[in-house]
């Protein structure tokens, strides 16, 4: 039995960054790594598993990936996410590094804490933790503080800056996706709001469609589990981390017949209600493929991804903002 432990990368990010995209990527391209990954969504449509999923091979079977859905894992560590990694680590081949995907809204501080457990620091040491923001989204100010209410202090913190701020805070690595979409003026100013939001210096690369060196990623060797203090949160004086500022409903989609009228109606619906995020799959009428639906603010994405198979043909859509945007008559009526 080896005594190595096993290194773990938290890859975390808001809703929509980029983070399945770049663990698919490291999927197909592990550097010779038998990689093992658990997926954390939030809501109960595992979008992001599934995609996951269809990357299996050799070097990381479907067994090799749990899903977690309907719920934050910072906020079922012992309950669900502790129970995962075992599984994980019962493997046989063990894996040689676990890859574990947040949802966007999740804290990856109270995950390190976990890692602190004897039964887990003993054969589990984490590698590092990857933040990937939204160059776009960064530069365009998505994620400041409420204008309305200058100031630093937690009180003045939107649920959006908050979360950003914990999850930039605790990282080892940031990557700045979507550096495409942003351009060289989006990426230098999304550097300028990191650097003034970092603890301390951070490396910061800039990457399209998740594509960078599996070498990059995994093998930063942080021990993050050991400096916990240097990563500071909004919950470090014990004030409960929950959900509650933010919200899901899930939308039954029939068949439809074009797909690029329903991108423009999410895209309508989420500048009318300020939705953060869509994503799902719908059936076209008279297409074998699913239509994977994605979506980030007013930024929709659509393409087939996979026949529908034996599964049956009924499209369906989770929808997540902020609590008081969620008006779920308004978004089935636009999107219906």
């Amino acid at each position: 039995m080896s005594l190595e432990k096993t290194p773990v990368t938290i890859v975390t990010g808001f809703l929509g960054a980029g983070k399945t995209t770049l663990i698919r990527h490291l999927l197909q391209n592990p550097d010779g790594r038998r990689l093992a990954v658990l997926v954390n969504e939030f809501g109960d449509v595992g979008v992001d598993g599934d995609l996951i999923r269809a990357c299996a091979d050799a070097n990381c079977p479907e067994s090799s990936i749990l899903e977690l859905t309907n719920g934050c894992i910072c906020c079922t560590v012992a309950d669900e996410f502790i129970p995962a990694i075992e599984r994980l680590m019962a493997m046989d081949p063990r894996p040689d590094h676990i890859v574990i995907e947040t949802s966007g809204l999740a804290l990856p501080k109270p995950l390190l804490k976990a890692f602190d457990w004897p039964d887990l620091r003993s054969r589990i040491t984490i590698d590092g933790v990857v933040a990937v923001a939204d160059a776009e989204a960064v530069a365009a100010g998505i994620f400041a503080p409420d204008p309305a209410h200058p100031g630093t202090e937690a009180d003045h913190e939107t649920p959006l800056s908050e979360v950003f701020e914990d999850q930039i805070a605790c990282a080892d690595l940031v990557l700045l996706s979507k550096a495409d979409l942003a351009g060289e003026a989006g990426l230098a100013a999304a550097r300028a709001v990191i650097e003034a939001e970092a603890p301390r210096p951070l490396p910061m690369l800039a990457l399209t469609e998740g594509v960078i060196d599996a070498r990059v990623v995994l093998g930063i060797s942080a021990a993050a589990e050991d400096g916990l203090d240097a990563r500071p949160s909004h919950h470090d004086g014990g004030e409960p981390h929950d959900h509650d500022d933010f919200d899901t409903v899930v939308i039954e989609i029939p068949e439809i017949d074009d797909p690029q009228a329903l991108s423009d109606r999410i895209a309508a619906l989420a500048a009318a209600h300020r939705i953060l995020r869509v994503k799902g799959h719908v059936a076209v009428r008279g297409k074998p493929m699913r239509l994977l639906i994605q979506a980030v603010g007013t930024r929709v994405r659509h393409q087939f991804d996979r026949p529908w198979g034996a599964q049956p043909r009924l499209g369906r859509l989770v929808v997540i903002a902020e609590k008081g945007d969620i008006d779920a008559a308004a978004i089935r009526a636009a999107l219906v």
